[in-house]
């Protein structure tokens, strides 16, 4: 599971990630060249977080 998350919706994604798979996630800050071409999962804003569980 991935969720792409803007600096408002973090702490969103970090809910459901948990929520969903029951394990721990990780956060990863983008390269500045991935957060130009990726939105956030829960808003039109530019991305800033992946959370995953890789």
């Amino acid at each position: 599971m991935e969720l792409y998350c803007c600096q408002t919706h973090v702490g969103q994604g970090l809910d459901e990630f948990v929520a969903k798979t029951e394990s721990y996630p990780i956060l990863t800050e983008l390269s500045d060249s991935k957060k130009l071409s990726t939105k956030c999962n829960y808003c039109e804003e530019q991305a800033l977080y992946l959370v995953a569980d890789k």
